[in-house]
């Protein structure tokens, strides 16, 4: 049985953007967050994500962001130690 040829879940488009955005990285002018406020992009990984997203909004084919996972927090009971009151006896 012949195996499906996988389709390609990035267009090519968008892989020119995470490009020129890892150009960008490589020389030291990438910047983070609105506007370039964030400061200089120090990681690969936020170089691509950075180029992602830019990808994302010019609208080329990019899958969604994968859904953050959320740990529950774990409520601790609150212990309520008992006081043993000890009767002062009174001598007379």
């Amino acid at each position: 049985m012949a195996r499906k040829a996988k389709k390609r879940s990035y267009s090519r488009s968008a892989g020119s953007d995470v490009e020129s955005e890892m150009r960008r990285y490589k020389k030291g002018t990438a910047k983070s967050g609105r506007k370039g406020r964030g400061g200089r992009v120090k990681s690969r990984k936020q170089a691509i994500a950075i180029g992602l997203s830019k990808a994302r909004k010019k609208g080329k084919k990019v899958p969604k962001k994968a859904a953050k996972k959320t740990s529950k927090k774990r409520t601790t009971k609150k212990r309520t130690t008992k006081k043993s009151s000890k009767r002062k006896s009174s001598k007379r």
